[in-house]
């Protein structure tokens, strides 16, 4: 039997810690013990491995990588909820290290051995920010070995979209090219306390090698200029861009298209003759 399967309802222990969902954090709890343990299958056996985990709050997520085997680094702003997560650190000697800090401006890695597998219910007004900053480490390979991350099923689709499709854009564009992302698992709102107003999803992201050429700020850049005017052609969106309408002619791109219609190669290739 483990140590783990005594533990008191989540529920109880948000209620002794008084440790509420907060909107202004971006929390909405999940606490079903089934469902948690199903997020943490999602990367694969964690026996011994390392994972950091992105606002555990009362620590559901955090028992399920505990009972998969994992070795948990967490990092967790709100203040209520570092008691609860003292407690299960204690059952767990050596494998629960919980970090008093915004998850923004912790620095991975300082702290986290390369390899690291990144499970997490991201806190919704941060949990972009997040995930880009994960696709855009440097160098390439980056430290983690997978990301599995929940989203809104909004952004979720926005991750994995192909191209022409209404979701697709620049997210879908930097955790593709050099990433393999996939929808592992969608959850109803009635699966959170308290339940939001949208589907929620958990993505999860392999990296793979990165093209040969392509300076990834360069891609950042290309497009951040092309779907910010995202319903104007490619001329004028990416006219600001010194070099970017001679890129596209050189690679064969009619300046005519719409920054939707482009595939993530034809993307890459254009990020490539900027970055010589």
């Amino acid at each position: 039997m483990s140590v783990f399967d005594g533990l008191p309802p989540l529920r109880e222990v948000i209620a002794r810690y008084d440790i509420g969902a907060k909107k202004s954090l971006g929390q909405n709890f999940l606490l079903d013990g089934n469902l948690l343990d199903r997020i943490a299958r999602v990367p694969g056996k964690l026996d011994g491995q390392s994972v950091y985990e992105v606002g555990p709050g009362p620590g559901g997520l955090t028992r399920a990588l505990l009972r998969a085997g994992a070795v948990v680094t967490a990092v967790e702003r709100d203040d209520r909820a570092l008691p609860a997560l003292a407690e299960l650190s204690a059952l767990a000697p050596g494998r629960l290290t919980v970090h008093g800090d915004d998850a923004l401006a912790f620095d991975e890695a300082a702290h986290l051995p390369p390899g690291t597998h990144v499970v997490a219910n991201l806190p919704y007004n941060v949990g972009t920010a997040l995930f880009v900053r994960w696709l855009t480490a440097e160098p390439w390979q980056p430290w983690w070995a997978s990301l599995s991350c929940m989203f809104q099923k909004e952004v979720a689709q926005r991750i994995v979209a192909a191209p022409g499709s209404d979701a697709y854009g620049r997210l879908s564009v930097l955790a593709q090219w050099r990433a393999r992302p996939r929808i592992a698992l969608e959850l109803p709102p009635r699966a959170f306390t308290p339940a939001p107003k949208v589907s929620s999803a958990v993505v999860h992201v392999v990296p793979l090698p990165a093209p040969d050429g392509v300076r990834g700020p360069v891609l950042e850049a290309l497009t951040a200029a092309a779907f910010g005017q995202r319903r104007k052609m490619l001329r004028a969106s990416v006219r600001g861009m010194a070099g970017a309408i001679e890129a596209l002619a050189e690679c064969g791109i009619d300046s005519a298209r719409r920054a939707e219609t482009l595939s993530v190669a034809e993307f890459v290739a254009v990020a490539r003759v900027l970055s010589q």
